[in-house]
């Protein structure tokens, strides 16, 4: 993974404790890295490791750490000066979500090694839409609901998200139900 990734986990580890909570986070992973650079590549274990040890010291599951990763992730690009490019994504969250590979692919011009997941999005009927994620790594379909989330609230939109296909021997994929609530269109413009 790109160290931005981990430069994310790292943002959100020290806005929730500080740079100390990050160090003992680091550390507890054996990640010796004093920084990460956001446009150098980094095995994808690092990243789980610290995933792991942010959820050990944190005292939540690594769902639980993936899914407000997910969430962060959003703020934290678009702090990170990807937010341009996320205006450029749609306007309504289904046409967000229905270019996300087109996303990645403009994203792959300048990050060459990116491997990126792909996404199939279909409006299942109003307020409903359903998200296929398909990706060769494991178990970040909790970063996905995180991810979704913060996008409704990029839209202002009370979105909720349940993962209904997992991923393994009866499917290749995961899939999400992803509702708004009260029963707004997601069609509305933001």
């Amino acid at each position: 993974m790109y160290g931005l990734v981990n430069q994310g986990v790292q943002d959100l580890v020290v806005e929730l404790g500080g740079e100390a909570l990050w160090a003992d986070i680091k550390q507890r992973a054996g990640v010796e890295f004093e920084a990460f650079v956001g446009m150098d590549v980094y095995p994808d274990d690092i990243t789980g490791r610290l995933v792991l040890a942010a959820s050990a010291t944190l005292g939540l599951t690594p769902e639980e750490v993936l899914r407000a990763f997910g969430k962060h992730w959003i703020l934290y690009t678009g702090r990170k000066g990807y937010g341009a490019v996320f205006e450029t994504m749609g306007r309504t969250l289904p046409e967000f979500l229905g270019n996300l590979d087109a996303m990645h692919a403009r994203l792959s011009l300048s990050m060459p090694h990116l491997e990126p997941p792909s996404f199939v999005c279909e409006q299942t009927g109003p307020g409903q839409l359903r998200l296929e994620y398909w990706s060769h790594r494991a178990g970040l379909a909790p970063m996905v609901v995180g991810l979704v989330e913060g996008l409704g609230e990029l839209f202002t939109l009370d979105v909720h998200v349940k993962h209904t296909v997992t991923k393994g021997d009866r499917a290749e994929h995961d899939e999400f139900l992803i509702e708004s609530e009260p029963a707004r269109e997601l069609t509305d413009a933001r």
